[in-house]
């Protein structure tokens, strides 16, 4: 019986690294009797001690796996069998960052032209100062920004006040005068307008309390509609939408007599609720800024890992690699693959990679 059982089992191998060895024949010019030294490859002189691929390597585990200088430098030791400085893996994360900013800058100057922009900010230290890092998402890139304002200017900034997009957000200050000052339409949060509504609805205050219990029964029928659209005509879905708006808005527009209740209800005052329901007729357009939220934790968890940067430089490391990872992830592109070849783009002065 010529059968056999198969096991396969993945081991690493026995060393996990290769020297390489470039030698550069050394010339002496017969007139001035001068030493000239061969040119090496572009990607072999720019690289150092560290490969493309090593250095890939190094920035991925730094900005994809949240993992410290330290930590690589435990890995290079303990599993690598190779001692590394800190100095030498933060050279490493700089020259990925120069390579990844022509494919930053693109979707930089791509913001403006989009028709649709969930936008979202988080905290970000820098030398120990109060910074912001903004995230930008569509359904194809995200890009993140880190900036000394969480004020307009930096909406006014990246988009410009010609924009004329829509902007899902929630209803932070910034939002609200860059509205009003620009061309844009904005989708405010449904989220976290229902955790205002939800924290009414549980005060103690009786009337405040049924209220919100109230406002929260109209938008429990506002999205039991919106995810049974398919089953019901766009004429219906139309009708049963602006009939559970009219009940939701009537409702809000008369709160009971508390501080709470009339400074909720003055947002939903004349065209100004329709803020609230821009995804009604624009079907591209999320009733939520979920997603953004979403894609703003892996800074998050960065932040708390490292406790921030320490200058100009790591701030533009961060926002590269991060809009790199996100982006990567919405369109099923490998990562350390992105990162490999824009390292080679760069030293090589050939074509980069792009996010777009």
């Amino acid at each position: 019986m010529d059968e056999w059982s198969v096991t396969q089992q993945i081991k690493l191998p026995e060393k996990m690294y290769k020297v390489i060895e470039h030698r550069a024949r050394k010339y002496i010019a017969p007139v001035t009797g001068r030493i000239h030294i061969a040119s090496l490859p572009e990607d072999v002189r720019k690289g150092g001690l560290f490969g493309g691929d090593v250095t890939a390597m190094v920035a991925f585990m730094k900005g994809g796996c949240h993992m410290s200088y330290t930590t690589i430098q435990r890995f290079f030791k303990e599993v690598m069998r190779l001692e590394v400085s800190r100095g030498m893996l933060n050279k490493a994360t700089q020259k990925v960052s120069a390579s990844l900013e022509p494919a930053y800058q693109q979707i930089v100057e791509r913001l403006p032209e989009e028709s649709y922009l969930g936008i979202d900010e988080t905290g970000h230290k820098d030398e120990g100062k109060k910074h912001w890092t903004w995230c930008f998402q569509t359904s194809r890139y995200s890009l993140f920004h880190i900036d000394k304002s969480r004020g307009s200017k930096v909406l006014f900034e990246l988009l410009g006040k010609e924009y004329e997009g829509i902007i899902g957000c929630d209803f932070w200050g910034a939002y609200r005068k860059f509205s009003r000052l620009s061309n844009t339409t904005v989708q405010y949060c449904m989220a976290h307008l229902i955790r205002e509504i939800r924290f009414l609805a549980e005060h103690t205050t009786k009337k405040l309390s049924r209220w919100g219990r109230q406002l929260l029964e109209w938008l429990k029928k506002l999205f039991k509609t919106l995810h049974r659209s398919e089953e019901l005509t766009t004429i219906g879905f139309a009708r049963r939408m602006k009939q559970i708006k009219g009940g939701f808005l009537g409702r809000m527009r008369r709160p009971p007599d508390h501080k709470l209740a009339k400074k909720l209800a003055r947002r939903f005052k004349g065209k100004a609720a329709e803020t609230y329901f821009s995804f009604l007729t624009d079907p591209n357009v999320e009733p939520t800024n979920n997603g953004t939220e979403r894609e703003i934790r892996h800074a998050v968890i960065d932040r708390r890992i490292t406790q921030g940067t320490r200058g100009d430089t790591g701030m533009r490391w961060c926002e590269r690699i991060w809009t790199t990872i996100a982006t990567c992830k919405k369109q099923n592109r490998n990562v350390f693959e992105f990162i490999h070849n824009s390292l080679i783009a760069h030293w090589t002065n050939n074509t980069y990679p792009e996010l777009l």
